[in-house]
C-alpha cells in the first residue's frame, strides 16, 4: 500500500510528462491533491495525458516543451507560475536513451544530443524552478539521474556521462539552497517498464530478461513505484533529505 499525500494548495511542475515515470509522477501529484503542469515535447502524448487528468477531476496544465532549449523550459516554468500563482514542486524527469556504442566511435551529434536533454534540459529546469523557489522562500526539486549516474557500463559512456552530471548538478545545488528553505534531490532509477524501455527492448538494445537477471528483485520497476520515491522527497516526511542521489533499482547497485 502506498503512503497518501496531501498537497492541496500545492503546485507541482514535471517534465516528460506524456509517458513513462513523468506521467506517472503527474498522476500521482494531480491525485494527492496538487495542481500539475505536464511538460512534454511530445504535444499528442501530451494532450492524451492532459484529458485523462481532466477528465478525471485533477487541475491541470498542458505545456509543449522542448528541455533542450532553455528559453522554451523558462517559459514553461513561467507559465505555470502565472497560472497557478506559486511553484512549491518540481520533477525534472524529461530524458532519453542512445544505442550502445564504443566510446572510440561515439559520433559528436549523439553525444551532444543526449547531454542537451539528460543533463542541459535538467540544468535548466532547476535554474528556472529555483528563480521562482528563490523568491517564494521554499520548494522542493526533484532530479531524474539514473543507476547510469551510480556506475559505468560498456557502451553506455555517453549516457552515463549525462546521469553522473545531474548528481553533481543536484548535490552542489542542494548544498547552495537548503538555507534557503529549497531541498534539492536525485533519484537514480534502475531499469523501469516505461515506453522507452519498451522500445529498447524491440530494437534489440536492451534484452528485457537480462535486464530483469540484473536487478536483485528479479522485475523491472514501474513508473508508480518512481512516482512515490519523487513524492516522498517532496513531502514533509523527506523535510530532513537534502542532496541524495536515491537508488530506486530493485537492489543492483546495491550488488
Amino acid at each position: 500500500m502506498n503512503p497518501a499525500y496531501d498537497f492541496s494548495g500545492q503546485v507541482a511542475f514535471v517534465t516528460g510528462a506524456g509517458s513513462g515515470m513523468g506521467l506517472a509522477t503527474a498522476r500521482a501529484f494531480a491525485e494527492s491533491g496538487a495542481a500539475v503542469a505536464l511538460t512534454d515535447v511530445d504535444e499528442a502524448a501530451l494532450n492524451v495525458a492532459v484529458k485523462a487528468l481532466t477528465d478525471a477531476g485533477h487541475q491541470v496544465l498542458a505545456l509543449t516543451c522542448d528541455v533542450s532549449d532553455e528559453d522554451q523550459v523558462a517559459a514553461a516554468v513561467d507559465r505555470t507560475v502565472e497560472t497557478f500563482g506559486r511553484l512549491d514542486m518540481a520533477y525534472n524527469n524529461a530524458g532519453i536513451q542512445i544505442p550502445p556504442s564504443d566510446a572510440a566511435d561515439e559520433p559528436f551529434e549523439r553525444f551532444d544530443r543526449v547531454n542537451a536533454i539528460n543533463l542541459r534540459g535538467v540544468w535548466a529546469g532547476m535554474k528556472h524552478e529555483l528563480r521562482h523557489m528563490r523568491a517564494q522562500g521554499s520548494g522542493a526539486i526533484v532530479n531524474c539521474s539514473s543507476l547510469g549516474g551510480l556506475v559505468g557500463l560498456p557502451g553506455r559512456a555517453s549516457y552515463h556521462a549525462t546521469k553522473h552530471g545531474v548528481i553533481g548538478l543536484t548535490t552542489s545545488a542542494a548544498l547552495e539552497y537548503a538555507p534557503r528553505n529549497i531541498r534539492i534531490n536525485a533519484i537514480c532509477p534502475g531499469t523501469i517498464d516505461t515506453p522507452m524501455v519498451t522500445d529498447m527492448i524491440a530494437k534489440g538494445e536492451l534484452d528485457r530478461a537480462v535486464a530483469e537477471a540484473n536487478q536483485p528483485i528479479n522485475r523491472l520497476g514501474t513508473g508508480e513505484e518512481i512516482a512515490q520515491a519523487v513524492l516522498w522527497l517532496c513531502s514533509p516526511g523527506a523535510g530532513f533529505v537534502v542532496g541524495v542521489a536515491l537508488p530506486v533499482d530493485g537492489g543492483y547497485v546495491a550488488q
